[in-house]
Formats: C-alpha cells, sequence, structure tokens
C-alpha cells in the first residue's frame, strides 16, 4: 500500500496561485498513474488532473485546462499541482490519489486505490 501526504492548500484571492504537493511513501514502487482531485461542498468527487508514472502523459478537466498543471519528481517520490489563475469554483478539499496502472491518463477515480487525507483550498472572490 502505498501512503499519500497533501500539503499546500491554503487560502488565496481570486486570480492568484497555489501549489499542491502530495509525498508518497510506503510501497511507493507500485504507485504508477497519479492524479489530483477535488471534491467542493455537496458535490461528487471530481478528476482535475492525471499524470502517468513517467510523467511523459498527463490529462486534465475542461474546467482546469489552461491554468493547472500537474508534474512529478520520482526521485522526491512527489507529485505537484501548480494551480494559477484561481477562481472561488476552484475552491475543495484536493485529494492526491494513487493507482498501480503505469500508462492510466483518464479521469475515472474509480481506478484509484491510494488516497490521501485532502488539503482544503478556499478561492475568495
Amino acid at each position: 500500500q502505498v501512503q499519500l501526504v497533501e500539503s499546500g492548500g491554503g487560502l488565496v484571492q481570486a486570480g492568484g496561485s497555489l501549489r499542491l504537493a502530495c509525498a508518497a511513501s510506503g510501497r511507493t514502487s507500485s504507485a504508477g498513474a497519479m492524479g489530483w482531485f477535488r471534491q467542493a461542498s455537496g458535490k461528487e468527487r471530481e478528476c482535475a488532473a492525471v499524470i502517468n508514472w513517467s510523467g511523459s502523459s498527463t490529462n486534465y478537466a475542461d474546467s482546469v485546462k489552461g491554468r493547472f498543471t500537474i508534474s512529478r519528481d520520482n526521485g522526491k517520490n512527489t507529485v505537484y499541482l501548480e494551480m494559477n489563475n484561481l477562481k472561488p469554483e476552484d475552491t475543495a478539499i484536493y485529494y492526491c490519489a494513487a493507482t498501480w496502472l503505469r500508462n492510466y491518463n483518464g479521469l475515472d477515480k474509480s481506478v484509484f486505490s491510494s488516497w490521501g487525507q485532502g488539503t482544503q483550498v478556499t478561492v475568495s472572490s
């Protein structure tokens, strides 16, 4: 099993930026593709971005394309989410997740088996 711990959330004004980090520990050799998901109050958890094991392939939800960038540093067992031009509708708890599928680049949360505890992102207008 892989343990995931997110950091970097906080309160930011609309138009601002935040960088989230997700540190993996445990059986990191079994971690393949990783993703950032978010869940706003009263809404379903949705995938914002996903990156394959090597970092050569990424995919984004339409709502964040052009504003968010996912990246990973396998040497540090860490995945990042750079969020720019944040909007109030980006307010949510952001979760990091991992799947054993190395080249998965879809947005289906059911594929991901390891999850972090989440970090709150609040964007004020």
